[in-house]
């Protein structure tokens, strides 16, 4: 919960400091790592209580157990839409100095090529791939650690789905304001017979679910216990 609460502090800081995306994509990853961080810190403050005996079992523990897999899912093919759009951004992205990809699109126009903006540019992409990839690390380590923990198997599975959740944290949130800055980016109306509607409409659709999934994450990560009869 301490993890979440300066996630959102420190979002809030860089997101309001300015306007601009780059601004509000780096406090989109501050606010998933914060939360990834003080998930995984909280799991290796806590201590077993003194009623708490290790007992050997005969059958091994399997991650996949304890995994909701509705929510690993969702976040595994949001990972990679993610991904996706961030290779397209660089890819599509107007050339600034030095040739390095700019914060805009490419277009062609009747008058000529001119940039549209707000676009991820190369300072937004690779610290969004960093994230997401730091994220999924310590997401794998943390649900290892939870799984080979001694305890209740309610307990673990409680842990385990925070623990994803935490991750979903590092992913949703930064797919969201991608998803938003490239639908805002895109050129309307449309230039040199090219049809925005669709893409603008299908990044709307992942925006609206990392949204989504994004709050689902946060209410797992700070009411942890709502979720103990869960199963899935």
């Amino acid at each position: 919960m301490a993890g979440a609460a300066v996630g959102l502090a420190v979002n809030v800081v860089v997101s309001l400091g300015s306007a601009s995306r780059a601004d509000l994509l780096h406090g989109a990853l501050a606010l998933g790592l914060c939360v990834m961080a003080g998930v995984f810190a909280a799991d290796v403050a806590a201590r077993p209580g003194p009623g708490w005996t290790r007992m050997a079992g005969l059958t091994p523990r399997r991650i996949r157990d304890y995994v909701p897999r509705s929510l690993a899912v969702s976040l595994v093919v949001q990972a990679a839409v993610l991904s996706v759009l961030l290779i397209i951004a660089v890819v599509t992205a107007a050339t600034g100095e030095g040739g390095r990809p700019a914060g805009a699109l490419s277009g062609t126009c009747p008058g000529g090529a001119r940039p549209f903006s707000p676009w991820p540019g190369a300072g937004d992409v690779w610290p969004a791939l960093g994230g997401l990839v730091l994220g999924t690390v310590a997401c794998v380590l943390l649900v290892r650690r939870v799984v080979a923990r001694a305890g209740g198997d309610e307990q673990r599975r409680v842990n385990a789905r925070a623990a994803v959740a935490a991750w979903g944290m590092t992913v949703s949130v930064p797919l969201l304001v991608v998803s938003l800055t490239m639908a805002r980016g895109l050129p309307t109306p449309p230039c040199a017979g090219m049809t925005t509607d669709v893409p603008a409409q299908m990044l709307s659709f992942v925006a609206l679910a990392a949204a989504v999934t994004a709050a689902h994450c946060l209410c797992v990560v700070m009411l942890p216990q709502a979720y103990l009869g869960a199963r899935r």
